[in-house]
This record gives C-alpha cells, sequence and structure tokens, in this order.
C-alpha cells in the first residue's frame, strides 16, 4: 500500500465507525470523515470535533435531510414500499442517499478508497458498496468486518468496547446494551446484542421516537393529508396550522404519530445474503402516511392498474432492500409507480390514537367512486338484469372444473 492513500470513511460517530477510524490511521491511511446528516438526532459539530479528535484530517457534514424526503421516502410513499409486509425499509432508503454524497465527497477529495462499517453479516455492505461502485466505478472499498487482518483483532463488538477503552475513544454503547442503533428522519432501528434472541421481548425503554402505546395519551388526534400525485403536498395539523414544505411536514408526522405510539415493529426478517435477522423498527411519520396513501389509491386507482402497480410494489420493496436503487430495473421501477400515481389526488382524515392509525374519511377530484352507481337507494346507470349474464360467465371454468373432477 502506497504511504498516506486517502480513504474517505462514512462515519457515524458511533463505536464501530469510531474505532474503524483509528484503526484506519493505524494501517497507513490519511482518513477523512464524512457525515451524512439524515434526519438523526445528533449534535454534528460534537461529531465533527469527535472525528478530528480521533485522527481524521477532515470531517464532512452534509445535510441530506430534504434530498432524502423528496427522493428516497416520497417514491417509497407512492409504492407503499414494505418490505416482507412489514418493514419500511427507512434504513435501506438511506443508504443511497448517503453513498451518493458520499462518492461527492470523495470524487472532490481524489479519495482512492472509501470506507464503511457494515457488518461482513448484514445488508448495508451491499447497499453501500453496489451504490458506489454503481456512481464510480473506480473506486476500492475498504470494508473492515470482511478483512482478515481487523477480524483477527475484533471478534465482536466487545472487542469494540475494549479497544475504544484503551484508545480512549468516546463511546455510548455499553456491554449491557449493546445493540447497534441506526437513526434518521424515516425511522430508528435496532439490532445485535441482546436483540440477537428472538425469544427475549425487547426492552420498551430502548425506544426513542415513540412513545409505548400504553402511555400514549388518552385523548386521540385529528389530522388531514393531502396527496398530489401520490406525494404528500400539505397536513393539517392537530391543532389547526397547515404544512406545505415536505421537510416540515414529514417532521411534525414522526412528532405526532411518536406522541401516539405509532410505528413500533418488532420482526424477524429475511436478509439478502441469505440469513434471517431480528430487528426492532420504530418508523412514525411513515406509517401513518402509508396507511393514508393506501386508502386514497383505492378510491382513485383503476382495479386492474392497481393490481400492475401492486406487482411493481413488490419489485421495487426487493430492488431497494437489496441495495439496487442504482440499478436499471429500480429506475424503470420507480418511473412506471410515479405514472401509476398520476390519479392518486386527494385528502385523506386520520384519527391517531394509542397505536393505531384509522382512517375517518377521504375525499378526491380524481375518485372512482360513484355513490348514485353503488348506492342501494338508487338504480343509477346500472340495470341489475346484468349481473346474471355475468355470473354465469364467470361461473363457466368452475363448473367445467367441477365436471371433470366428478368424472
Amino acid at each position: 500500500m502506497a504511504s498516506k492513500e486517502t480513504v474517505v470513511l462514512a462515519y457515524s460517530g458511533g463505536l464501530d465507525t469510531s474505532c474503524i477510524l483509528v484503526w484506519l490511521i493505524e494501517q497507513g491511511y490519511k482518513v477523512i470523515g464524512f457525515l451524512a446528516d439524515v434526519g438523526q438526532n445528533e449534535d454534528f459539530e460534537v461529531a465533527r470535533e469527535k472525528g478530528l479528535r480521533l485522527g481524521a484530517e477532515k470531517m464532512y457534514i452534509e445535510d441530506c435531510k430534504k434530498e432524502f424526503v423528496e427522493e428516497f421516502i416520497w417514491p417509497a410513499v407512492q409504492a407503499n414500499a414494505k418490505y416482507e409486509d412489514r418493514y419500511l425499509m427507512g434504513t435501506a432508503l438511506a443508504r443511497p442517499c448517503i453513498a451518493r454524497k458520499l462518492i461527492e465527497v470523495a470524487k472532490k477529495e481524489n479519495a482512492t478508497y472509501i470506507s464503511h462499517g457494515a457488518t461482513g453479516k448484514g445488508n448495508d455492505q451491499v447497499r453501500f458498496e453496489i451504490a458506489c461502485y454503481a456512481l464510480f466505478p473506480t473506486i476500492k472499498v475498504i470494508a473492515p468486518w470482511r478483512m482478515e487482518n481487523f477480524l483477527s483483532r475484533f471478534a465482536g463488538r466487545n472487542d469494540l468496547l475494549q479497544y475504544a477503552a484503551e484508545k480512549n475513544i468516546p463511546v455510548s454503547a455499553t456491554k449491557s446494551k449493546s445493540w447497534s442503533m441506526d437513526a434518521n428522519l424515516m425511522h430508528i432501528s435496532f439490532e445485535g446484542g441482546e436483540l440477537e434472541n428472538p425469544a427475549i421481548a425487547a426492552d420498551s425503554d430502548m425506544y426513542m421516537m415513540t412513545v409505548s402505546p400504553e402511555k400514549a395519551p388518552d385523548k386521540a388526534d385529528h389530522i388531514s393529508i393531502e396527496f398530489k400525485g401520490g406525494f404528500p403536498v400539505k397536513v393539517k395539523t392537530h391543532d389547526g396550522r397547515v404544512l406545505e414544505e415536505s421537510l416540515q411536514l414529514f417532521v411534525y408526522l414522526n412528532e405526532i404519530a411518536g406522541k401516539h405510539g405509532i410505528g413500533r415493529i418488532d420482526i424477524v426478517e429475511n436478509r439478502f445474503i441469505g440469513m434471517k435477522s431480528r430487528g426492532c423498527y420504530e418508523t412514525p411519520a411513515g406509517t401513518v402516511l402509508q396507511e393514508a396513501h393506501i386508502d386514497l389509491e383505492l378510491l382513485t386507482m383503476d382495479r386492474e392498474v392497481l393490481k400492475l402497480k401492486q406487482y411493481l410494489k413488490r419489485e421495487f420493496e426487493t430492488q431497494v432492500y437489496n441495495g439496487m436503487w442504482y440499478s436499471p430495473e429500480c429506475e424503470y421501477t420507480r418511473a412506471c409507480i410515479a405514472l401509476s400515481q398520476n390519479v392518486v389526488d386527494g385528502t385523506v382524515h386520520l384519527k391517531l390514537y394509542k397505536g393505531g392509525v384509522y382512517v375517518m374519511s377521504r375525499e378526491s377530484p380524481r375518485s372512482l367512486y360513484n355513490q348514485d352507481l353503488v348506492s342501494m337507494e338508487v338504480e343509477g346507470d346500472h340495470n341489475a338484469a346484468d349481473a346474471t349474464g355475468f355470473i354465469r360467465l364467470n361461473a363457466l371454468r368452475s363448473r367445467e372444473f367441477q365436471r371433470v373432477k366428478r368424472s
């Protein structure tokens, strides 16, 4: 290795990347720290000072919140994306946003390498590296948790804690609470440590964005969300304010949903690399937005278009979860989903109460709901006698199947 080659480290300020920063310097690299502000509740100036104090040549702190919401979260809202019908993918959506900015810094600094603290067993190593290779094909990657000389020294997080103590690296993790936490504007995830045993209940005090539903207010709050082209464009708050700026309304939805204990899940999921893992997530705003958006789609989208869109949704979920945001298939899928959203305009009125999101009513200028047609009080533009032939024709396949089965 040439002396003092430059590596840009995706730095979080936590246990893993703080130790990796010091370890990279020990290996002879010139380290530049990069920290993306994707909405995590953190003192970024403290993180900057910590990175410099640990030996980073420079620290980049990049505000990515607005682009994270508008370019990554909003397409997921349009898709109703929920991996394996449970996980709203807050981490998976943040990774391509962070990777894009990481590569911008690497190019600016003429770096030979980028590095990250993702483990050799997880999804994030795949997400970061595929995104980085797509955006900067000649970049090289240092992945310590896959390197023999790193693994021979650090078998796991307890070894990192000991190393941090030896090197005077300040960290918040402890051996008694050694789970890994990833926070951003959309969610906080918890995994590892004592959470690795799926038979053990997670500590309710672990959660940070949401209160326990049992401790949520006894009085419900009512809000309204307006969508245009499947994007949230306006929120009428519980106290009568109107929010239209994307970041502002998303932050509000996190606060009001978190107040009511909305968005907690504790799941086992299938990682891309083939193993199952246990994760605990809290995604308050994302949970509220998805409930509202699904309801509005059912009001405004044609049934057969909706079926096709639901197929695309499944593809999109897998593409995003597996780190394929910048792939041709994911770009194509996003474009198709966006086209389906041209009719998804309207407002959904919600009640938030003790962990639940309840749709109270909805309205849309593009509504396909025809009250006269569906009403049992008036005939409307429908001849009930037409149903006789419709039913007989639709019974034909089943009749023939049962005829052959009996023979």
